[in-house]
């Protein structure tokens, strides 16, 4: 049996390669800023290695996969759910990474956590909350409370304070502390666009010469073509550089792909379950505000603290697409007219 001295060895030769290999701009392993609550250091794996193990063994991130990205409940088995879209982004940060010498194990755990906050329905759901909400509701603050105060029974994940900035940090706005955090911001963009796309011809609502032919000049014509170009654009623009970014030509041409499918997709996706997810959420939210104790017992921990609306949003938008309407037909149908029932 090997001793513990031999598993530490390991860590270190990481640390120790990490200090070899890695750009003077990359976020070492050995100088993360740490935890809100010291732990004892793993034997064998680097503090951002733990976090990416403890986010994909969490609840929140087992629920993703019956997430809606874009379409809701679509025939056809190819389609992006949240989980296939966090599993996209986290491959394409990992290729920047790799590409500029940043650490691979911190973006990869930026983005296997930075949508576990995203609602049921997509987008809709979020708007739907953002809407009932005083304080409102933005699915990068809730990745953040999920990690923070919701896993584990209230007690976190306690994640290190760079992934926790860069899950944060996601969105386009946001300005990521690390460069990995950056990777991972550009990922998103890039995965949701393409992939998108492909759903968006699947389902009939385009074709690919309906593309603005702009952006498809300077990106290309099919998808692996276009990832490519970002990636390697971002590789050659911000190579030993202290940013990670895309050149002002690609982009512009990723920014009129975004608006054309905002324009085109988005908005017509989002129609298709607005009533039906608006309507379902309204409901339940007002239900739950006024009856509290009908919450699980692991969100009922956190009234006194957080108060019952942000609680409630806690409950609704850690909800699955399925469990959402199971919850809402075994508080608002009579059984005998449900088709559903109550998930577990």
């Amino acid at each position: 049996m090997q001793s513990k001295e031999t598993f530490s060895c390991v860590r270190e030769r990481v640390c120790a390669q990490e200090e070899r290999f890695f750009s003077p701009y990359a976020t070492r392993s050995s100088q993360t800023q740490g935890r809100a609550r010291e732990e004892k250091r793993c034997d064998f794996r680097t503090d951002f290695q733990r976090d990416r193990d403890r986010i994909i063994y969490s609840n929140s991130f087992k629920r993703l996969k019956n997430k809606t990205q874009v379409f809701f409940a679509p025939e056809g088995d190819h389609y992006v759910t949240r989980l296939t879209h966090t599993l996209d982004v986290s491959q394409i940060a990992r290729s920047i990474a790799r590409s500029l010498a940043l650490n691979e194990d911190l973006a990869e755990a930026i983005a296997l956590g930075h949508d576990l906050g995203h609602t049921p329905f997509g987008h809709v759901g979020e708007r739907v909350l953002a809407k009932l909400a005083e304080k409102g509701f933005f699915h990068n603050e809730q990745s953040l409370r999920v990690v923070d105060c919701i896993e584990k029974d209230g007690r976190g994940l306690n994640l290190t304070y760079e992934v926790r900035d860069g899950i944060l940090e996601h969105k386009s706005s946001g300005n990521p502390k690390t460069l990995e955090g950056q990777a991972v911001s550009l990922a998103d963009r890039i995965a949701y666009i393409n992939h998108d796309i492909e759903d968006a011809i699947r389902a009939g609502i385009l074709k690919e010469t309906d593309l603005p032919k702009n952006a498809v000049a300077v990106l290309g014509h099919e998808t692996k073509t276009r990832i490519n170009t970002a990636i390697t654009d971002i590789y050659q623009t911000s190579y030993d550089q202290n940013f990670v970014r895309m050149s002002d030509e690609v982009m512009a041409a990723t920014n009129e792909l975004r608006k054309f499918m905002f324009e085109r997709v988005y908005e017509l996706a989002n129609k298709s379950i607005q009533e039906r997810s608006e309507r379902m959420l309204t409901q339940m939210f007002e239900y739950f505000t006024k009856n509290v104790d009908k919450l699980p017992a692991r969100y009922l921990r956190l009234l006194d603290r957080d108060g019952k609306e942000r609680v409630v949003c806690d409950y609704l938008s850690g909800m699955t697409d399925r469990y959402a309407i199971g919850v809402f037909e075994s508080l608002f149908i009579p059984s005998t007219f449900s088709i559903g029932g109550l998930h577990s």
